[in-house]
């Protein structure tokens, strides 16, 4: 295993509440790029919010507090958060529609 990834981690998560049609998949996609965290996020049919997020701890630590708060528009009712096996397939947080 390379030694930069040893300290990385993965986080997989859904939200639920009044999280599609308020800019939250772009909310997120500003926060990684100012953190430097990497991942996907995407509206599911059912009216959740997925998303993966992978960086260095306090990275992915970072994102998740700030997908627990969500633009102004948005509400989050429920937040679901898996820890996975990092797998560093991303360079930046990618918005799929």
């Amino acid at each position: 295993m390379d030694p930069q990834t040893k300290s990385k981690v993965r986080a997989h998560i859904f939200l639920q509440g009044y999280v599609t049609g308020v800019g939250f998949r772009w909310f997120l996609h500003k926060k990684a790029e100012d953190i430097g965290a990497t991942g996907t996020v995407r509206n599911l049919p059912d009216g959740r919010l997925e998303a993966i997020f992978e960086g260095a701890p306090d990275q992915v630590d970072e994102m998740i507090a700030y997908a627990r708060t969500g633009p102004d528009a948005a509400r989050v009712n429920v937040i679901d958060v898996t820890w996975e096996e990092y797998q560093g397939q991303w360079d930046e947080l990618v918005i799929t529609y």
